[in-house]
């Protein structure tokens, strides 16, 4: 947790807030392809990329 933290303050000093949305979505999809790993929609999860 204190890696967020870390990560959203960075963001705020540097005025970089518009990329939080991108690492948001990075995350998501990564949690995406984690979960997928063991199931039956993984082939379908990675034809996309």
């Amino acid at each position: 947790m204190e890696t967020i933290i870390e990560l959203w303050a960075f963001l705020r000093q540097r005025k970089k807030i518009w990329l939080a949305p991108l690492v948001f979505i990075m995350l998501l999809l990564g949690g995406v392809l984690i979960i997928a790993q063991g199931s039956v929609v993984a082939p379908f999860i990675y034809t996309l990329f």
